[in-house]
This record gives structure tokens, sequence and C-alpha cells, in this order.
């Protein structure tokens, strides 16, 4: 990406971040806002000793519900090197971690592949692009054999519902090319016993009063000649600004979880469901 005119996300902002910000919120630098052994991934990622995340600083996407606000609508955080990042990284694994899990690093894509092109073999972890999902493939090759394993989002199939709680009603017209291309990438799922080392695993996130539009994103997903494996996530609780939408603000019913889980088996996707009760903020860093 040339600086002074940023398209590294679908925004396609064409800021010049080497004297501003672009419409993630950052400008040149690397910006952080943690990094931790997190506990709160899929079992296969997570595993015994914890992933090693790193929290990156602004989003390209605007959920009303986003859970982790502070970082990316209020952008806190702190910018960082990239001799400093590859160090994070290092410390990262010297504390245990199974892997090294990039949180929304999108709009530092290129940034972050300079730094892996450097560490990764010395590193000898996987590593995991961790994002919302609202990618563009063309930023995506830029990560072509540097990433192990892609998890992102899959957030919405409808632009009504996608423009209306992210601001982006192109959402799943770049989501879906996305994990087509990161299916390229990375074919098959890999383990070393319960730890995943490559592969992608889809998340999606059922909200209140829109399983129908869950259950068509499953279906589009079930479309693609080797479906990824699936993560159904039932921990929505209403935040930051979901108060403005009273459809949304309220957690989630069981009944409209298990239809979306029922589907999600009925049409043959594997993958991963959540218990009872993860519906609240304890698994979300405190930043």
């Amino acid at each position: 990406m040339k600086e002074k005119s940023c398209l590294l996300c679908p925004r396609e902002c064409g800021a010049d971040r080497s004297a501003a910000v672009g419409y993630c919120g950052c400008g040149k630098n690397i910006k952080i806002a943690k990094y931790m052994l997190h506990f709160g991934e899929e079992p296969c990622i997570t595993g015994t000793r914890g992933s090693g995340a790193v929290f990156f600083s602004g989003c390209s996407l605007r959920c009303v519900f986003c859970q982790n606000y502070p970082i990316s609508h209020e952008l806190k955080g702190e910018e960082v090197s990239a001799f400093r990042l590859e160090e994070i990284f290092f410390e990262l694994k010297e504390k245990g971690a199974h892997n090294i899990n990039l949180v929304t690093g999108t709009h530092f894509a290129d940034k972050i592949a300079e730094v892996l092109k450097k560490c990764r073999t010395r590193l000898g972890l996987p590593i995991v692009y961790n994002c919302g999902g609202y990618e563009k493939v063309e930023t995506l090759k830029m990560l072509d054999g540097l990433v192990d394993i892609y998890l992102p989002d899959l957030k919405y199939y409808s632009p009504e519902l996608s423009g209306k709680y992210s601001a982006a009603p192109d959402y799943f017209e770049y989501a879906y090319p996305a994990i087509k291309e990161m299916m390229r990438q990375q074919q098959k799922a890999e383990f070393d016993g319960e730890i995943m080392t490559r592969g992608v695993i889809v998340r999606h996130l059922v909200l209140p009063k829109c399983y129908h539009d869950s259950i068509a994103l499953l279906d589009k997903l079930r479309e693609l000649p080797n479906p990824p494996l699936v993560s159904i996530m039932r921990q929505y609780t209403p935040c930051y600004g979901a108060e403005k939408f009273p459809e949304i603000n309220r957690k989630l019913t069981t009944f409209e979880y298990e239809k979306v889980v029922e589907h999600c088996a009925d049409i043959g996707l594997n993958g991963f469901m959540q218990k009872k009760g993860c519906d609240n903020l304890d698994m979300t860093p405190d930043f």
C-alpha cells in the first residue's frame, strides 16, 4: 500500500495516512491496544495455554453492537514500531502461546506482512488472522504463505442489515469472495492433537431477530466446493450503541440460536457451537 492513498480495506478511503487517519481511525504507525494470552477463542485455537492475541486499534467496520468498542470506535491503544511488534510475538511465544492471533489488523495488513516475512520462520508458531470478514481479496493476497489459520467473521447476508448495523451495505459482497480466497490459501484444516495448525474457521454471531439472515448465510457457505468449519456464536449482548436499535437491544433467545445451529447441522456444516450463558462480556479483554 502507498500510504498516500490507502486502499487496504473495502472502504478504499484513499487517505494519506502519512499525514492523517483513514476511515479506520489510524495513521501510518501500527497501533495496538493489548497483547495477552487469550482463553476466549474456539478450543482448537485457545488450547490449554492460550492464544497469543494481539489486539489492533481501529476498524473498518462500524458495528453498533461492538464488544471491543474502546479500541475499534474509541481508538484506545498505543503506536508501536514494526520491530516492537516482532518483539511482542516472541514475548507471547515465551509465555507459552499456542499461536499468534492477529485481531482486527486489516488496516495494517501491509506492515504485518513485512513483519511476518522477517520472523515467521524463527517464530515457529501458527499465525492466526482474526478479522471481521470485511476484506479485499487483493489485501489477503499480501498474506498468502504468511497466515496459517484464517478466523473471519461472516456477519450478514442481507445488505440492509449490514448497512444498518455496520455501515457497510456491501459487506457480503466483499466477505464472501474474501472467504473463498482464505479457503484457496488454506484448503484443508489440519490439527496437532487438539490444536489447529492450518485451516479456516468462519465465525457467525447470531443477532436478535436475525436468524433468517443467519440461515441464508449458512446456505451460501454450504455452496462452496469445500465448506470451511463454522463457529456459531451465541455471545451477543447489547452494548455500545445497540440501545438505539430496539430490535437488537436484548439478548438472544434460545429459540433463535438453536434454529441456526439446527440448520447448520441439517445442511452438513461442521464446527463449533457455544453453551448457554456466554452472552456477557466476561471473555472480552479489559482495554
